[in-house]
C-alpha cells in the first residue's frame, strides 16, 4: 500500500491495483489534477473534507471512480450534479474492502448541530488495513494496521488525540487534519502524539514525502 498526503485530511490510497482518494477538502490544493482514480470517499460534508468547486471537476476528469459519501453529504453532492452512493457494511471496489465506521461528526460546540460523519476501513488481501476517521474519534474500525490521525481541530483536545492513539495501537500512524497549524504547533502535536500515542506505535509523518510505501507483515 502506498499513501500520499494531499495536504489537510486528503489521502490518495494506492493499494491493490485501486487509487482511492479521501476527503478533497478545499485546505488540499490541486487534487482534482488526479487522474485514473478508483474512488472517491467522502467522509462528512464540511468544506475542510468536501470542496464543492473543484469536486465536480475532480469527477469530470475521472469518470469511471465510484463516489462514496456519508448520507449527510448525499443531497450536497446531488446539489452539485453527482450522483453518489452511501457505501454498505463492505463496500467493494476492485480488490479493495471499504467499510464504514461510526455515524456522527464530533462535538464542536453545544450550539453548532451535529452532522453526519462516516470513517473508512481500506483492506484488501496481502495489504495493510488502513482506518481514516473523518472527524470523530469515537470509531471502532477493529484492528488495523494504519491509522490517519487528526493533529489538530476545533473539536479536539491534544489528549484526545492521544488517547484515540492509545486505544486503536496501530503498527503505525498517519498524521492528517493539520490545515489550521504553522510549524511550530505541528511540530508541538507531533511529539505529543509520538511521546503520548502509545509505545507500540510509529508516527509516519507523509507531509511532503510524495508516496510512501507500507508493507503488511
Amino acid at each position: 500500500m502506498r499513501l500520499t498526503h494531499l495536504g489537510h485530511a486528503c489521502l490518495l490510497v494506492e493499494t491493490a491495483d485501486e487509487r482511492i482518494l479521501i476527503d478533497p477538502g478545499g485546505f488540499t490544493p490541486a487534487f482534482e489534477d488526479l487522474r485514473d482514480l478508483s474512488a472517491v470517499v467522502v467522509t462528512h460534508q464540511h468544506p475542510d473534507h468536501l470542496d464543492q468547486r473543484r469536486v465536480p471537476i475532480l469527477m469530470h476528469h475521472n469518470p469511471d471512480a465510484r463516489l462514496l459519501a456519508d448520507p449527510g453529504s448525499l443531497e450536497v453532492l446531488s446539489g452539485l450534479g453527482l450522483e453518489a452512493e452511501v457505501g454498505g457494511e463492505a463496500t467493494p471496489v476492485g480488490a479493495v474492502t471499504i467499510t464504514p465506521v461510526g455515524e456522527v461528526h464530533a462535538l464542536i460546540h453545544d450550539d453548532i448541530p451535529r452532522i453526519p460523519n462516516v470513517g473508512v476501513v481500506l483492506r484488501a488481501d496481502g495489504e495493510p488495513s488502513l482506518f481514516h476517521p473523518g472527524d470523530s474519534l469515537d470509531g471502532v474500525p477493529g484492528s488495523v494496521d494504519v491509522v490517519a490521525f487528526p493533529l489538530n481541530a476545533p473539536w479536539q483536545r491534544s489528549r484526545e488525540m492521544t488517547g484515540f492513539l492509545r486505544r486503536l495501537s496501530p503498527r503505525f500512524a498517519v498524521p492528517i487534519h493539520d490545515g489550521l497549524l504553522n510549524p511550530t504547533g505541528r511540530d508541538l502535536y507531533l511529539g505529543q502524539a509520538a511521546q503520548l500515542g502509545g509505545a507500540d506505535t510509529e508516527i509516519r509523518d507523509l507531509a511532503t514525502r510524495g508516496a510512501v510505501e507500507f508493507a503488511s507483515h
